[in-house]
Formats: C-alpha cells, structure tokens, sequence
C-alpha cells in the first residue's frame, strides 16, 4: 500500500509523544529485543536485515514530516516537528541509530538480548523509541523460522532413523503453502523467506523475491506442476481417472515429480483403481515420481492408508535400515499439518515400517499465520538511558506478572567459542564502549553492528544464513 509508505507513520500513535516524557538532560537512550520464553525453548535470527533495508534505508523528507505533523495535529498527539527537521538536516535524513544483532540464522535460546538499539546523536535521543512498532515486526520473520527450523529438526530424526539419503530428502520435506492463508503480501514475503532459511521447498512466490531482494539469492526454493481441485473436478466425476491421466501426459517424464490431488471424490478408490489400476503401467513407464495428496480427514490415518495401498499397488523396496521404500510413489500431505501432526504421521509411518522418504509436507497456516508476538512472547524494551551524563538503568518488574521483568542497563550477548552456549551480561556505566568490556574466558561477543547512522554495515547473504541455521540442532 502506497499511502504506507511515510516512515514517520509507521509507529503507534502515542509513540509521538514520547519525546516530551523523558527526564529533562537525557541525551541517549539503549534498548534491546528478546525472546521472554515462548512455545520454543529457542529461536532461529532472522528478518532484521530485510526491515531495514526495506524501511530504514529510504531518507526522510520534509514532506513526509510535513505529513506526519498534519495527521497528528488532526489525530490528537503532538508531534517533535522539530526533532524531525533536525534530522532532516543534520543526518540527510537518515536516523542516527547503532543496531547490533546476533548474526542472522543462529540459533538462540530464549531470555537472551538478539538486538540492541542505541541512539548515536544527543539531538535525537528519542528516536529508538519512535521505530520500537517496525523493528518488533521482527517478532514475526523470526517465530516462522523458528517454527520451520523446529519442524525440520522433527523430520530430520526420522530421516536418519528410516533413510538411507536423509540429507538428501531433508530440504524438500517441508513445503510452504502459506501465501494464501496470511494477511498481507508482505507477511508471505518475511515469512515466506524465513521458511527458506531451512527448507527449498516453496510455492510462496513473494518469499523467493524477498530472499533475492534483501539476502542475495537468485532463487531460493523451487516447486513442481501440481494439482488443485479445479483443475481435477473440472473433469467431472465421471471422467476422475482422464483428469489423472492428463497430468501424467502434461508433465510426468523421466526424472521429474508431479503432485496430483485425489480426494476430490474417495482418495482410497482413486489409489486403488485409477492409480493402482488404470494408470499403473502409465505412471511406471513415464519414469516420473507421482506424488499422490491426500486433502481431507484424519492426517494421520489418512497417509498411512494411502501409503498401504500404494504399496499394494506398485510395490517397494527395502532399504538398508529395513524400511520400505515405495517404486513409483509418494505421498504429500498438505491438509492439517504443524509441527505436531508431523511428528504424529511419522510415527505411525514409521511404526508400519515405511522409510521417511516415502513422506512429504505442505505447511500453510500454521507456518505463517496460526502464530502471533506472544508465540515466542518477544518484547522491545529501554533499558537504559544517559541522564546528566550518567547512565542508568531503565527497566520494568511488575508485582503482578513477573514474566514482564525487563532486563536493564546497557548489555551485549556473548557466545562460548567452544560450546557454543550464550549469555547476556551488562556493559557497565562507566564503560565508554564496547571496547571496554572485559569478556570471561572462553567467550566473545555474539552481536555485530548491522545499522549505523543511516548505513547497512553487515549485509548477510541466504546461503550463510542457511549454514547457521543448519549447524544447530536440538
């Protein structure tokens, strides 16, 4: 949406007030985000870069100023007018801010600083403050890698307990099918990109655009010709098995895969006879992989029963872990799967004795929507400022929740060379900076500048990213 494009009014209302509600002589402010616990017990890095290149890296202008100043005048808040002229000219419009983050893609137990925001000009103390509402957006980038990453770890286990090929099979197991089901186009591509830090697997276009655009990667997943019920029941019901066979004739050849929905009528009648029976020899000689999906029912039973009668029909292998590997076939299931109901199918599968290959995943809602700030109850909070020339700390421990307690004081996150475990830990008030800072032995400082006074100092590419995020494990 074009009329969102005022960087000024990409804020909360009363954040426009706020530069009148510090102490008087405050010229700095420092703030941080963390995970505060949360469905996950940690969190995979991911999106900061994209935000601020997408939002940060345009100048102000006195238009937008002018803009922001009319709409508060009408909306009911004043508004630092001033402040923002200055900046205008003093900063060309660009907000003197330093922002460090832990490199993105690492995985990060919660209750741990991941950023910190400090403002760099005593004019402009206020500002953190002011881009808390689009920097905490993060939240949302971060909770969809973070469920990925979690799911991945699920399948890898049973890959290298069934598999013979399970790095092979792991990064096109989970597939997105979330663009539909979000709010906005952006939402699929923040959340769409983050998927991608774990899987190759997508059909969320606008994340291989975010991921090109902000994370250098030319493309970043990949799909195949399938199916969806229009285009099989637009067949008739009479004519099911020609709508099968039109799929085998447009796109199955050798080497390729092609995913066909079947239960747009009785996905066990359509496996038994119009796969199993009239198609076989077809599907056998095109030399294609024909991946059946299941759309309906009970998740778990339903991609066992459709395996048992594929393998009745067409047949397996059996690897050298002693699962069976079907010929021909797969199965995808796209309907009512999240991290649990995958954990659930292959189980059951597993318990049969089918191999993990044999398995793939579509996940829609509940990888980009069916999730919100409170899933990894993320926050953004001041916790310190530089009052009369003196740091003190700023923080919050409400009697009534103590799970709200802020942290305080100026800090940084430091990461064990070794064992790789992490701790945040103050930087103290008389420490002028970082440099400072006398780290424990054993550790070094896990947060890297990213923003400062206008500029993009790291710039991350997917493919590390991806080699962060895959070096972890549960």
């Amino acid at each position: 949406m074009k009329c969102l494009n005022n960087l000024l009014l990409n804020t909360d209302s009363y954040k426009a007030s706020h530069w009148l509600q510090y102490p008087p002589n405050t010229d700095a402010t420092f703030f941080y985000v963390e995970s505060r616990g949360g469905l996950y017990d940690r969190t995979v890095f991911f999106g900061l870069q994209a935000i601020l290149k997408e939002y940060l890296t345009q100048p102000i202008s006195h238009a937008d100023i002018d803009e922001a100043r009319d709409l508060f005048a009408a909306h009911g808040e004043p508004f630092n007018e001033e402040g923002w002229r200055y900046i205008v000219e003093a900063h060309g419009g660009l907000l003197p801010l330093r922002i460090r983050a832990v490199p993105e893609g690492e995985v990060v137990p919660t209750h741990q600083a991941l950023v910190t925001i400090e403002s760099t000009d005593p004019k402009a103390c206020w500002v953190p403050s002011y881009v808390e509402t689009l920097l905490l957006r993060l939240w949302y980038p971060v909770t969809v890698a973070t469920i990925s990453w979690h799911a991945k770890q699920t399948i890898r286990q049973f890959l290298e307990r069934t598999s013979d090929d399970p790095l092979g099979q792991l990064p096109f197991k989970l597939h997105d099918f979330g663009a539909r089901g979000v709010s906005s186009a952006e939402s699929a591509a923040l959340g769409g990109a983050a998927h991608l830090v774990n899987f190759l697997g997508t059909d969320t276009v606008s994340g291989l655009l975010a991921a090109k655009t902000y994370y250098h990667e030319p493309v970043a997943g990949f799909s195949i010709p399938a199916a969806e019920h229009s285009t099989i029941t637009s067949w008739g019901r009479e004519r099911e098995v020609e709508a099968y066979r039109n799929m085998l004739t447009q796109f199955a050849k050798p080497g390729s895969i092609v995913a066909v929905v079947s239960d747009s009528y009785d996905i066990f009648h359509a496996i038994r006879e119009h796969w199993g029976k009239t198609l076989r020899e077809e599907v056998i000689a095109s030399g294609a992989t024909v991946v059946i999906r299941p759309d309906s029912g009970d998740p778990v039973a339903v991609v066992h029963q459709c395996l048992e009668l594929l393998d009745e029909a067409f047949g397996h292998t059996v690897n050298s872990k002693g699962f069976r590997v079907l010929n021909h076939v797969r199965v995808i299931q796209g309907d009512g799967i999240n991290p649990n109901s995958i954990r659930a199918i292959l189980e059951r599968v597993t318990s049969a004795g089918y191999a993990t290959d044999n398995v793939a995943f579509g996940m829609g809602g509940a990888l980009l929507q069916q999730l919100n700030r409170d899933t990894q109850k993320f926050a953004l909070k001041c916790s310190a400022a530089r009052v009369n020339g003196q740091w003190i700390d700023v923080y919050k421990d409400p009697v009534t929740d103590k799970g709200k307690m802020s942290k305080r004081g100026r800090m940084t996150l430091l990461r064990h060379r070794e064992y790789g475990s992490f701790k945040t830990v103050p930087i103290p008030p008389e420490a002028g900076s970082l440099d400072d800072l006398t780290l424990p032995m054993g550790y070094e400082d896990a947060l890297v500048t990213v923003w400062e006074d206008g500029r993009l100092v790291t710039d991350h590419k997917l493919a590390d990213v991806r080699a962060r995020a895959d070096a972890a494990r549960l």
